[in-house]
């Protein structure tokens, strides 16, 4: 039986609409009708998802995946089709979302588990574990408006995850927690599966989109481009990342106060225009413009195998503490010959400590020539050293 059923849905949204009475009387003064642009977020999207089973959708920034939540929690309505979901809802799509600032998380916890349908004592009887789970034992009853991002996140997952919903959804936010927290969630993801739940997890970790879930979905500009086995889904869209970025190179939106302008991969010793060959230390090199100065701006690179493995995931913080300014920068990261033979793509993060501000999972990629010594499946090339003790 089918927990989630999307059926043709399309998703318009109107920009530049006029909102209100004076912004329709100035544009009438000045002789010029009130205008607005329609953009389809969504189009045709059609799938289901059986109870118990799990769902990874995957996609480049814009391509619908958050509306697609959206409308599953019917925070928004599509405008076209339908969407109908069985059984109790949990998602977890924005930190600061579904709690209460002003109460207690005490009180926010009861607060959700009403809002699920759940009886107080029943809420009652996982409180514990809910509280075990966040880690946040003697802030318990502090209003949330004071938690930190980080200690709403883990509440929130928490009190999303252990009230027994029928259906979880779980949005990119996870990334604003720590390692630890994030393999607490994907585990208890996992759980949740194996007790018979439906989870839709949307990531740009594609190893954990590909561990977690069976079966994926890939959102292009709006539409289904691909609906199938989470592991092949994911190759064929890093795949097309690969032709993006070979054939005319890559062309990056606008995110408010940074902008991507460039990322590429070369060799750090000879010309740039010879082949990658495997034992060639590496450089990677970003650049971006800064529209508006951030403070605490940070960036990430990180690097990703054909079958979806982020085996390399730097933060420039880590080395160098650095403000940018407003204009124009460019930043390098030296890449060692780690990396087997076969095809990579590099991602590019940028943001703070608390927010995410943009992020291209697939900014470019190259190719690693030469000889895998017959090792084609490992991910690294070490070469540690042996010793003999007997």
């Amino acid at each position: 039986m089918d927990r989630i059923q999307v059926e043709q849905v399309s998703k318009r949204y109107r920009l530049g609409e006029r909102h209100n009475l004076r912004e329709s009387l100035t544009a009438m003064a000045r002789l010029r009708r009130p205008s607005s642009l329609d953009l389809w977020s969504l189009r045709d999207v059609t799938f289901t998802v059986p109870d118990g089973d799990s769902l990874g959708i995957v996609g480049r920034n814009g391509a619908g995946k958050s509306t697609i939540l959206k409308i599953l929690m019917r925070i928004t309505a599509p405008t076209v089709g339908a969407s109908r979901t069985r059984g109790r809802v949990a998602a977890l799509l924005e930190v600061g979302t579904g709690f209460h600032p002003e109460l207690t998380g005490r009180e926010n916890v009861f607060l959700n588990g009403a809002v699920l349908g759940m009886s107080r004592a029943d809420t009652l009887r996982r409180f514990d574990d809910i509280v075990t789970f966040a880690g946040i034992e003697q802030f318990l009853d502090t209003p949330v408006k004071r938690y930190s991002s980080g200690m709403y996140l883990r509440l929130a997952f928490a009190v999303a995850a252990h009230l027994e919903p029928d259906i979880l959804i779980v949005d990119e936010v996870l990334a604003v927690g720590d390692a630890e927290f994030q393999r607490k969630c994907l585990g208890r993801m996992s759980e949740a599966e194996r007790e018979g739940r439906t989870v839709v997890f949307v990531s740009h970790d594609l190893s954990s989109l590909t561990r977690l879930c069976r079966r994926a979905i890939w959102l292009e500009s709006g539409r289904v481009r691909q609906d199938g086995p989470a592991p092949e889904v994911v190759s064929d869209y890093l795949a097309a990342g690969f032709v993006a970025t070979e054939v005319g190179g890559q062309h990056f939106a606008n995110r408010g106060s940074v902008e991507l302008r460039e990322v590429r991969v070369v060799a750090a010793f000879g010309a740039e225009d010879r082949p990658l060959m495997r034992e060639d230390p590496l450089e990677v090199i970003v650049k971006f413009e800064v529209h508006a100065e951030v403070s605490g701006l940070d960036l990430a690179i990180f690097i990703v195998t054909a079958n979806g493995v982020r085996v390399l995931d730097e933060v420039l913080s880590d080395s160098i503490h650095e403000q940018f300014s407003a204009g124009p920068h460019e930043v390098s990261m030296a890449l060692p010959a780690v990396l087997n033979v076969g095809r990579h793509t590099v991602g590019v993060w940028f943001g703070t400590a608390v927010e995410t501000l943009l992020e291209e999972p697939v900014a470019a990629s190259f190719e690693l020539l030469g000889s895998t010594r017959g090792r084609r499946d490992r991910t690294v090339v070490l070469d540690l050293p042996f010793s003999r003790t007997l």
